[in-house]
């Protein structure tokens, strides 16, 4: 693989990371009263558009709020960051939830409960063997 070919993964990277210190250090906006977590970023071959995945920290009503109060501060987002990678162009920024970290939790919860009911089962069985004999 070319390096012309790694730039986009490589300044991708590179944005999610910046994205994070910016959002760290927090925003005005009223709306965003979540954590926020920077999962990811995709860039365009071209570098000029940018879809930055987000994970949101808190129950449906502060997601939904947050999401919406970093939607309103793309622009400020995409300057702040731009300006520290030090771009030819600043590239379009989108912003969206990520589901998969909220899937993985999901996941691993009913995990878990499958262990713990087939732990619970396997205790029973031995339990009911011991009688038996």
């Amino acid at each position: 693989m070319s390096s012309g070919q790694n730039r986009p993964a490589r300044v991708a990277s590179e944005f999610a990371h910046e994205l994070g210190i910016v959002l760290a250090r927090g925003l005005k906006d009223p709306r965003i009263t979540a954590l926020v977590t920077v999962t990811g970023a995709k860039m365009a071959p071209d570098l000029r558009d940018v879809t930055a995945y987000v994970s949101i920290l808190g129950d449906e009503a502060q997601k939904e709020s947050t999401l919406q109060g970093l939607k309103a501060a793309t622009a400020y987002l995409q300057g702040e960051v731009a300006r520290h990678l030090k771009l030819r162009w600043v590239p379009h920024l989108t912003i969206v939830f990520d589901e998969s970290v909220e899937r993985g939790d999901r996941i691993d919860r009913l995990l878990r409960e499958a262990r713990a009911r087939d732990a619970m089962t396997l205790a029973e069985r031995e339990e009911a063997d011991g009688k038996k004999g």
